[in-house]
């Protein structure tokens, strides 16, 4: 009987858990030119446990991130981001990681991160 009711109050606690999950979605800036950016961007957020889903848009230069905060954090998702070669508000990617980025995804940089400005014609050319 006790094991029963321990079961009980397990499944109880485990239900009840999983339904006041820290799900939250935001959106930043995130820089970036082409398709091929948009793939290593959302699969470098994506990558980070407890990240639901990621959609980068390219006119807007928007990421909308949907995750567990309970799990994950907005920096620990920006620095998967800026470690890839893209920079956030938060993290600026490494020059040695932005350098090595295909000439078409290597976008206009700034110093200030949080004033970052796009380089929307960059892309030309860019045969992806």
């Amino acid at each position: 009987m006790k094991t029963k009711m321990l079961s009980l109050i397990s499944m109880f606690l485990l239900g009840t858990s999983m339904v006041f999950a820290q799900t939250k979605t935001e959106k930043f800036e995130v820089n970036g030119n082409c398709s091929m950016c948009e793939q290593r961007i959302e699969t470098a957020a994506k990558s980070v446990d407890g990240v639901a889903s990621a959609d980068w848009n390219q006119e807007t230069k928007m990421l909308h991130v949907s995750y567990d905060e309970s799990n994950t954090s907005m920096h620990k998702i920006q620095m998967a981001i800026a470690n890839v070669g893209h920079d956030t508000p938060m993290h600026k990617a490494s020059d040695e990681v932005y350098n090595a980025l295909p000439g078409c995804c290597q976008y206009t940089r700034t110093d200030n991160t949080k004033e970052m400005k796009k380089n929307m014609n960059s892309h030309k050319g860019c045969q992806h």
